[in-house]
């Protein structure tokens, strides 16, 4: 196709998606053909319909203007151009809100679904990026985890790298998740986000936002953002804004990350939540051990049968649960207990947070608390409650909200590397990782009587399974043994004793 042919073809699919109305047509195309420097358009007389998506169209639009000397090649100039044409689709952000609580009225399910597709269509949610992981779900213990090797995140060139350094940093957004970011044109090294909306919220009295991710892991991957740009807080009112999303929005769970480095998540300085429309393992995992509340008649307890350590709420009343959450967090933020390792600081360094996750199952709500501990050691230099290193030739990065609840991120090395784990197992010659070979070792002595050419792909998922399996494990902080849930049983009594 000509580049004419592109710009037409980009416009039919967007008409036929309903991303824009025919009286939109000629306006975008005159947007398209500025950003372009073109200065004449030939309108196709037949456009012969192909296979191409609209990042795909993108693509070829942006190949064009690198072409032809109007940006350079560079990821960031291509990444802010094509943002540019696609916002040419985009409405404003007050036609967003508005249509969005239109649906919502309706009701919150169809509001989500008009936002999501506008995200996904904008390509603002990368879904050629995405399509590009390794995704697969496998059988343990505890129910089915998810794993997702990660291979979305583009990689930059030294070009872009050298770039970078000759520019001059700014403050303006503070961050990737403030809400300056709506419509910001981007620059180098700081992501083009001239496609991206936000929708407005009222959590617990406070001005939040609903967004997806761009590189979703799940579907209907979103992230909730305080307007304030301000560090991670887990405290009462953030348990109520976790319960107040829910209700609003039934269909979708939220959870926080933790507040402390090593358990918290990548972005520490933004207070924000993910959720999504996905049910995680964690989330099916059963009741083991059932305890009422004497504070708070109205709540039910339970330690859940998972690998971390789970306490599980559920309640009618909305400020009850919250209550009894916020009762056992303050309890935990103190709490000791030397023969579990658990020490709540160090000096005046804090070491006690939680995990915490929403989700309302008909008219009752559920809120989880994952008790995490970050303190280290001269033998567990990464943390105690952290993937150990026998672990870490799989995951070494620290333990999230998504893993927490049973989906694995895994780095994009293990692709080339599992690979020659195979080749090793398989008594091949290889090129295998010298943290993978003990591994190795014990995957061809547990497997020499069955593994051949057909099994293996299967066998090293299976195996990778059972190392994310272990992760958890370790970033448990009461083990999964007699002593350690005498140690959970010991703690749920000293925050409601009989």
């Amino acid at each position: 196709m000509n580049i004419c042919q592109v710009i037409q073809q980009l416009i039919d699919d967007a008409l036929a998606l309903n991303f824009i109305g025919q009286e939109d047509e000629i306006y975008v195309r005159n947007q398209i053909l500025c950003l372009l420097e073109m200065n004449d358009f030939i309108v196709p007389e037949k456009i012969e319909k192909n296979e191409d998506k609209i990042p795909d169209l993108l693509e070829e639009l942006v190949d064009y203007a690198w072409k032809n000397g109007i940006i350079e090649d560079l990821f960031d100039e291509k990444e802010i151009l094509s943002s540019h044409i696609i916002n040419c689709f985009m409405p404003k952000p007050s036609t967003v809100n508005r249509c969005f609580y239109e649906k919502y009225h309706q009701n919150p399910a169809k509001a989500t679904d008009y936002f999501y597709a506008l995200s996904r269509n904008s390509n603002y949610i990368q879904t050629k990026r995405i399509a590009k992981n390794i995704n697969y779900q496998s059988q343990t213990d505890y129910g089915i985890l998810d794993i997702t090797i990660n291979l979305s995140k583009p990689e930059k060139n030294p070009k872009d790298i050298m770039k970078e350094k000759g520019i001059k940093s700014t403050n303006y957004p503070k961050c990737l998740l403030c809400v300056e970011n709506e419509g910001y044109a981007g620059r180098i090294g700081h992501p083009a986000r001239s496609n991206h909306r936000l929708i407005h919220l009222n959590l617990a009295g406070e001005p939040w936002y609903l967004q997806y991710s761009p590189y979703v892991y799940y579907n209907e991957h979103c992230i909730v953002l305080s307007k304030e740009h301000r560090d991670m807080k887990i405290d009462r009112q953030g348990l109520l804004r976790l319960v107040s999303f829910v209700e609003q929005f039934p269909h979708y769970f939220v959870g926080s990350n933790a507040d402390l480095p090593i358990v918290g998540g990548s972005i520490l300085s933004h207070d924000h939540y993910q959720g999504g429309r996905y049910e995680f393992a964690m989330a099916k995992a059963a009741d083991e051990y059932l305890f009422a509340l004497q504070l708070f008649p109205n709540v039910k307890g339970a330690i859940v049968k998972w690998p971390m350590s789970v306490i599980r709420l559920r309640s009618e009343k909305a400020e009850e649960l919250v209550a009894a959450a916020n009762c056992i967090l303050e309890s935990w933020r103190e709490y000791d207990d030397p023969t579990a390792d658990i020490y709540a600081y160090t000096g005046k360094t804090p070491h006690n947070t939680i995990t915490p996750i929403a989700r309302k199952r008909y008219d009752v709500l559920e809120l989880d608390l994952v008790l995490r501990n970050n303190r280290t050691s001269d033998e567990h230099v990464l943390g105690i409650f952290h993937p150990h290193s026998d672990v870490q030739h799989i995951k070494k990065e620290n333990i999230g909200l998504i893993e927490v609840m049973g989906l694995a991120v895994l780095p994009a090395r293990l692709i080339p590397e599992l690979q020659e784990v195979e080749k090793y197992v398989l008594g091949k010659e290889n090129k295998i990782a010298e943290y993978h070979r003990f591994w190795g070792e014990q995957l061809q002595q547990k497997y020499k009587e069955q593994v051949n050419q057909d099994n293996i792909g299967e066998i090293i998922k299976k195996e990778v399974t059972a190392k994310f399996m272990r992760v958890l494990e370790d970033a448990g902080v009461f083990k999964r043994n007699e002593q350690g849930m005498n140690a959970f049983k010991k703690f749920i009594q000293q925050v409601n004793p009989m």
